[in-house]
């Protein structure tokens, strides 16, 4: 199904599946008088709950990205994100707000598989985009959300689309449900940027920890507070380098997983963490997991990896057959840590 949001009429439209209904549902309450609409946070930073968001914040948040990308009235996107979620229902409303005709696809791990036409726009999350690669080349500007983008899938990516000449625009996002999805970009095809770029209006600084702190009045009228550990390149850009949270302490040193995992991860497909378990005389013990069989092969692998410090080489690697993950399909860490902390 497609809404042409240059000349829709709510009630000429016939859903065929229950997601096109759910849409349709939330169309209505988008267009009803209430000044806000009802979203459900995914939980990934605490207890899934449902908050109500003024409508004229998410317009603006619209605008930033629709800006950013240069979408045009007329433009074809396409949705594939549940409508309950702010993914989700943001990229309605960005269709609203700059008048795009929208393809409905329903959420699943291959919701391009019925495409056969290019589209400009597009939002995924990691394992979409891993199950589609085959399609992409008909989106002109997809974003990358919901879990952070591996080494592995952008060489998958790249190796995807070069043969193609494809002039797909693909970039790595960077937000929250308290900020209404995104507010920074990170391109990571045809070229990968090291730090994200954040949308105007946006201001950001960092707290003694050196986490993220955001000032984004158009869209929250706190100042938002994270646990994000942040390098900052200027007032528009900055590098995400791990959660405060998942910091390892080792012999006084201080390790950022997400930094090693990803050095591994350019290596080898597996998926990879890195834990620091409890040492008597190191206070934290690094050690690699990985996901799936040890093989001559990966071995070989790992030894050849150049990590820049010492202390960032494993003290044990792990092979296990199943990583532990969120709901949402994130690595759940603390589970890990507790199969090892016994």
């Amino acid at each position: 199904m497609l809404f042409d949001f240059n000349n829709l009429e709510i009630n000429n439209l016939h859903p065929q599946t229950d997601f096109e209904k759910n849409v349709i549902f939330f169309l209505k309450e988008w267009f009803s008088d209430s000044k806000t609409v009802k979203v459900q946070t995914s939980g990934s930073t605490g207890v899934p709950k449902v908050i109500e968001i003024e409508k004229e914040k998410m317009l603006n948040s619209a605008k930033m990205t629709c800006d950013f990308l240069n979408l045009k009235k007329g433009n074809t996107a396409l949705i594939c994100l549940p409508i309950e979620y702010i993914s989700g229902k943001m990229m309605v409303v960005r269709s609203i707000s700059r008048k795009l005709r929208l393809i409905i696809s329903d959420p699943s791990l291959k919701p391009l598989e019925n495409l056969n036409e290019s589209i400009d726009f597009c939002a995924m999350t990691p394992l979409q985009v891993e199950n589609s690669l085959e399609k992409i080349h008909f989106i002109k500007n997809l974003i990358i959300g919901g879990a952070s983008v591996s080494e592995s899938l952008k060489k998958k990516i790249s190796q995807t689309l070069l043969p193609s000449h494809s002039p797909t625009q693909i970039y790595e996002t960077y937000g929250m449900s308290e900020t209404l999805s995104h507010i920074a970009l990170k391109k990571i095809y045809p070229s990968q940027d090291e730090y994200f770029s954040i949308f105007d209006g946006i201001e950001i600084s960092t707290d003694e920890r050196n986490c993220l702190k955001i000032s984004a009045p158009q869209l929250n009228s706190e100042l938002l507070q994270t646990n994000d550990l942040v390098e900052i390149k200027n007032q528009n850009q900055f590098k995400f380098l791990g959660r405060i949270d998942n910091v390892i302490n080792s012999g006084g040193a201080k390790i950022f997983p997400e930094q090693l995992e990803a050095l591994v991860k350019k290596e080898i497909p597996n998926e990879v963490v890195f834990l620091g378990i409890k040492d008597e005389s190191l206070g934290q013990k690094l050690i690699l997991v990985v996901e799936g069989k040890e093989s001559e092969l990966l071995n070989h692998q790992l030894s050849t990896i150049n990590y820049q410090q010492k202390f960032h080489k494993p003290k044990e690697i792990i092979f296990i057959e199943k990583i532990p993950r969120t709901p949402n399909g994130k690595v759940n860490r603390l589970e890990l840590k507790s199969i090892f902390e016994v």
